[in-house]
């Protein structure tokens, strides 16, 4: 899906700047917690990577950009409890009402709705038998494409052609691995794209190389 996680290419957002050398991982003592909060509550949702993913680009402006970068981690959290049943919608809002002395009333928590999933081995990568279909120093287009899901073919690259660099192991595909669809495993593809090719002539020159994998891609004419 296009949300508001996909943000290359974009204008609006300032400059790129490269980080402090001394910068602390967490600049506040929430931002710790709200990390391990984030990760906990994916896993006891029964979610993967992915399905976290997924939850991140389906915040909206407020919950993505406004709370900061720990803040979109604690929503995308809130979301996969709600998404799994854990958490009725609306749950934490009613109970920091609660702390504040309002006394309102929880919503009622929902039917479990906790995915039957299991993943078939440890991490992403995978072993499969077929061939790669694209060569290196092939020229291949990415699909312009914009689906319903989960997906990591970037918005800006749709359409566009590039020239294969190498050819990475297969690895779970997160389109189908984010809605527990099952793995789907396939051919991961390092694709070098002129940045002008992207963003046009008036773009800086350079060369941007993006991993896709093999679905998101076909034979350019």
């Amino acid at each position: 899906m296009d949300g508001i996680a996909d943000m290359g290419g974009t204008p609006g957002w300032g400059s790129m700047y490269p980080p402090r050398q001394d910068e602390p991982v967490f600049k506040e003592s929430w931002e710790g917690r709200a990390f391990a909060l984030a990760i906990l509550a994916n896993r006891v949702s029964g979610g993967n990577l992915d399905s976290f993913r997924h939850a991140l680009e389906r915040l909206d402006r407020a919950h993505y950009i406004d709370d900061g970068y720990y803040g979109r981690w604690l929503n995308a959290g809130e979301l996969r409890l709600i998404d799994s049943a854990i958490l009725a919608p609306g749950a934490i809002d009613a109970r920091a009402r609660n702390l504040r002395g309002e006394h309102v009333e929880e919503p009622p928590i929902p039917e479990p709705a906790k995915p039957d999933y299991a993943p078939t081995a440890e991490g992403s990568l995978r072993s499969i038998d077929a061939a790669p279909v694209f060569a290196v120093g092939e020229r291949v287009r990415s699909k312009d494409m914009s689906p319903a899901g989960h997906t990591r073919l970037p918005h800006y690259a749709r359409g566009h052609v590039g020239v294969v660099d190498i050819i990475q192991p297969a690895a779970v595909l997160p389109d189908t691995n984010a809605h527990f669809l099952g793995e789907n495993p396939q051919y991961v593809y390092s694709v070098r794209f002129d940045s002008r090719d992207l963003w046009g002539a008036d773009a800086e020159p350079f060369e941007l190389t993006i991993e896709l994998f093999e679905s998101y891609l076909e034979t350019a004419s």
